[in-house]
C-alpha cells in the first residue's frame, strides 16, 4: 500500500483521520509561520503598512510656502527630502563599513561599501528629476526659500566629515544649528574617518601608514602583490568608487544648478554655481588616485 506525500484528503477536515491509515493529519502550517507558531496573516490588526512606515506623517511633512501655489515646488520637496532619507542610510551604511575594518571583517566592509556605491548612483541619477523643472518654474517659488540652502544640510556635511573631508570652519558657518545638529557635527570631526580605519587595517597587516610616503609606499605594495593582499586591494577600490561617485555628484548637481540658475547667487548666500565648481575636484582619497602613478 502506497502513502501519498505530504497530501491530505481535502474533502476531510483537518486534524480527521485520511486515507484509513488511523493516523491523525494536524493542519498545515499557514504562510507566515515559524517556529514559535505565529501565523502573519492573522496580525494584520496589530501592525499595518502604514502604521509600521509612519505614513500619515511621513506624507504630511511636504508642505509648500508659495501662495499662489507653484506646481513644482512639491517636486522640489519631495526630491530633496528623498536625498535626506539617502543622506541618513548612507551614514548608516558607510559608518558600518568604517566599523568593521576595525576588527578585521573586510568582508563585511566591502559588502557595506558596494551597497553605499549603489545609493549614490540613485542620488546622481535623481538629479534627472529635478531637471524636469524649468528654470521658469523654480523662479516661481525660489525667492521664497531664501536663506534656506542646501548649503546647511548637516547630513551631507556629515557625510564628508565621514568620508575624511573634515573642515571645522564649515560648521562656523552654518545658521541656526541646533542642538542635535552641533553634537552631530563635532562627534563626526572628532572620530575616525573611513580613511583612518582603512589606515589602521594597513598597519595591523604590518605594512607602515604613518606619513603619506609610507602609506603610498604601502598601497603599492598591495596593489603590486595582490595574491597576498586579496581583501585590501578591493577594499581600497571600493573606498575609491565612493570617492569618485561623490565627484560625479558635485559635477552633476553644479550642471543641474547652472541650467536652472545660471550664475545667480545661491538663496543661502553663497556665489552658487562657482562655489559649487570649486568643491568638484574635491577628492577624499588623494593617495588612492596618486597610487596609479606608480603601477
Amino acid at each position: 500500500m502506497t502513502r501519498s506525500a505530504g497530501r491530505r484528503n481535502m474533502t476531510e477536515p483537518e486534524g480527521r483521520s485520511s486515507g484509513g491509515m488511523g493516523r491523525r493529519v494536524g493542519p498545515r502550517r499557514r504562510a507566515g509561520d515559524t517556529a514559535t507558531g505565529r501565523s502573519f496573516g492573522e496580525e494584520g490588526g496589530r501592525l499595518t503598512y502604514g502604521s509600521y512606515l509612519r505614513l500619515a506623517e511621513l506624507l504630511a511633512q511636504q508642505q509648500p510656502q508659495v501662495i499662489p501655489p507653484a506646481h513644482d515646488e512639491l517636486l522640489f520637496i519631495t526630491v530633496h527630502q528623498a536625498y535626506e532619507l539617502w543622506f541618513k542610510q548612507l551614514l548608516h551604511e558607510l559608518t558600518a563599513a568604517r566599523d568593521a575594518m576595525t576588527p578585521g571583517e573586510t568582508w563585511r566592509a566591502r559588502q557595506l561599501l558596494q551597497r553605499a556605491h549603489v545609493i549614490e548612483r540613485l542620488l546622481v541619477s535623481q538629479i534627472d528629476v529635478l531637471e524636469t523643472m524649468t528654470p521658469q518654474d523654480f523662479l516661481e517659488f525660489r525667492s521664497a526659500l531664501a536663506p534656506a540652502s542646501g548649503f546647511q544640510s548637516v547630513q551631507f556635511r556629515e557625510l564628508e566629515f565621514l568620508s575624511g573631508a573634515k573642515d571645522p570652519h564649515f560648521v562656523g558657518r552654518f545658521r541656526a544649528l541646533t542642538d542635535a545638529e552641533q553634537a552631530s557635527l563635532a562627534r563626526r570631526l572628532a572620530e575616525p574617518t573611513l580613511w583612518d580605519a582603512y589606515l589602521d587595517l594597513l598597519m595591523s597587516r604590518g605594512l607602515p601608514a604613518a606619513t603619506d610616503d609610507q602609506i603610498l609606499e604601502s598601497l603599492v605594495a598591495v596593489a603590486r602583490d595582490r595574491a597576498s593582499h586579496d581583501d585590501l586591494w578591493p577594499l581600497a577600490e571600493d573606498l575609491l568608487t565612493h570617492d569618485e561617485l561623490a565627484g560625479l555628484w558635485r559635477a552633476r548637481h553644479v550642471q543641474m544648478v547652472e541650467r536652472q540658475i545660471g550664475t545667480k547667487s545661491g538663496t543661502g548666500g553663497s556665489t552658487g554655481a562657482p562655489y559649487l565648481h570649486k568643491r568638484v575636484p574635491l577628492r577624499y582619497y588623494p593617495l588612492l588616485w596618486e597610487l596609479r602613478d606608480w603601477l
